[in-house]
């Protein structure tokens, strides 16, 4: 069964130590998820990309890092949505819209 959860939608921008502007970008999870490798419990992250990993850094700043598949479409995404399956009692994302940007991101 497919569902998309609740999240935050505001996308903070940052600069690397290179001067090349990156975002940031808040979820939230309203329950315990996999992302690839990854399992994320119950609560808020900052999202970044880097090259082709999504790092996750919790409210502790503690991160985690797993590989992504990102992928550009036609049209900005109004708001950044996280696309799980439920695969036995595990919630797995499968794909997270990035709020205004054409940018998904695949697990």
């Amino acid at each position: 069964m497919k569902k998309i959860l609740a999240v935050a939608a505001l996308a903070i921008s940052t600069l690397t130590a290179g001067s090349v502007p990156t975002k940031t970008y808040e979820i939230t999870l309203s329950t315990a998820s996999k992302a690839g490798s990854v399992e994320l419990k119950p609560g808020r992250y900052k999202l970044k990309i880097e090259g082709s990993n999504a790092i996750f850094i919790d409210s502790k700043s503690k991160s985690v890092s797993t590989p992504v598949k990102i992928q550009d479409g036609d049209k900005k995404f109004d708001d950044t949505r996280v696309h799980t399956l439920t695969e036995g009692k595990i919630e797995s994302i499968k794909e997270i819209d990035l709020g205004g940007s054409k940018t998904s991101l695949g697990f």
